[in-house]
């Protein structure tokens, strides 16, 4: 890319976001800056009684969402049986209808009483983007192409302005894995091939979407650049030491040391940290490595728990109870739409598979970062 082609892409992206916000045509002028929703009542994680605790679980549970909102999710929105959905929405959908539903499904969780929802989708750019006429234009692969830190930030801005008119708060990206060839099947989606380069350009993408108060997601922790197979379509091991993971961890080490506001984990097999089956099933990667040794203290969040990966062997109700029980925050089922998980965790605390006092920890942890997403408030 020439200097003079950078700078007329540059002074593009900046004009993007109001461009288009002021001509509506790509989101509704206004659609979702009025719906952010309200912070929630103090002290929601600690109120006793098991409907309440039924409440505090749902908070964990992360469900699917299309075009419409379904009557079932209404329901489990206005019962606060779920804390959250991720979008899959017709890539043809009239910006102003998604943003609508998206509005009549936060009106219904207000009715229970609690925190907002989490508006969460895909939106990397390239090869994984749910709204293709949505910014980034630019693929993470071009972007580490043209080794280009200032078109990362401004793509991350003009994605975090239009998904945040939309009523949509967390982009599950960046991917911060650092592929092991350009061969290999995440390269396509990565910032690099070097563990320096997916650091600096991954995370120049999510600084600029934090500053337009959408929250980013580094994702698959502790990495899936080595993975042979992709854990979207079949179980994946990946054998190597903690040693051999250093470069794997180290855009994740620098993600944790900005702030960033969520991880995603990973569904591959990690034997050589020690962890028994999936790292999102595995307390020995998303407490012992994320929380304990790299210090993470924001919201951690699961792959999908309907992935062939994991649904090859384990049922819905243990994915969700083992993915808990690990640590993790955000339980996100996105193959299809889901019910009944909050119920499956209280079940479990009963059954002291799972520790109440945790699960009001990460309760909290989850409400902390709703409160901060709706402030409304740029997140650095």
């Amino acid at each position: 890319m020439t200097s003079e082609v950078a700078r007329r892409r540059r002074r593009a992206l900046g004009a993007l976001a109001v461009a288009a916000a002021a001509a509506g045509l790509i989101v509704g002028a206004g659609a979702g800056g009025d719906s952010a929703g309200t912070a929630a009542e103090p002290g929601f994680c600690d109120q006793q009684g098991r409907d309440a605790l039924s409440r505090v679980a749902g908070q964990k549970v992360m469900v699917r969402m299309e075009g419409r909102v379904t009557p079932a999710l209404l329901r489990e929105a206005r019962e606060g049986a779920i804390g959250g959905v991720v979008l899959f929405p017709p890539t043809d959908i009239a910006s102003q209808r998604l943003a609508a539903e998206l509005e009549r499904l936060q009106a219904a969780a207000a009715q229970a009483g609690g925190p907002r929802l989490l508006v969460a989708i895909d939106q990397e750019g390239g090869i994984v983007e749910r709204l293709p006429a949505l910014p980034p234009q630019l693929s993470p692969y071009t972007i580490a192409q043209n080794d280009d830190r200032q078109a990362a930030v401004l793509e991350g801005r003009a994605t975090g302005f239009q998904l945040r008119e939309l009523g949509i708060d967390v982009n599950l990206a960046p991917v911060l894995d650092v592929p092991v060839s350009e061969q290999q099947f995440m390269a396509p989606r990565a910032f690099g091939t070097t563990p320096e380069q997916v650091s600096r350009l991954g995370l120049a993408f999510a600084s600029g979407m934090r500053r337009e108060a959408v929250a980013a997601t580094a994702k698959h922790f502790p990495g899936l650049g080595r993975a042979v197979e992709n854990t979207d379509f079949a179980p994946t091991e990946i054998d190597t030491t903690r040693r051999g993971l250093a470069d794997d961890l180290e855009p994740f080490e620098a993600a944790v040391a900005q702030g960033i506001d969520l991880v995603m984990l990973s569904s591959a097999a990690y034997p050589g940290l020690r962890a028994r089956g999936p790292a999102v099933l595995s307390r020995a990667v998303a407490t012992d490595l994320l929380r304990g040794e790299l210090g993470f203290q924001g919201v951690s969040i699961t792959d999908d728990l309907l992935a062939p990966a994991i649904a090859a062997g384990y049922s819905r109700r243990e994915a969700a109870v083992l993915a808990a029980a690990a640590g993790l925050d955000v339980l996100l089922f996105a193959a299809e739409e889901t019910s009944g998980t909050a119920d499956a965790l209280v079940a479990a605390i009963e059954t002291r598979e799972l520790s109440e006092e945790e699960m009001r920890a990460s309760c909290a942890r989850i409400v902390a970062l709703k409160d901060r997403l709706a402030a409304g408030a740029p997140l650095e």
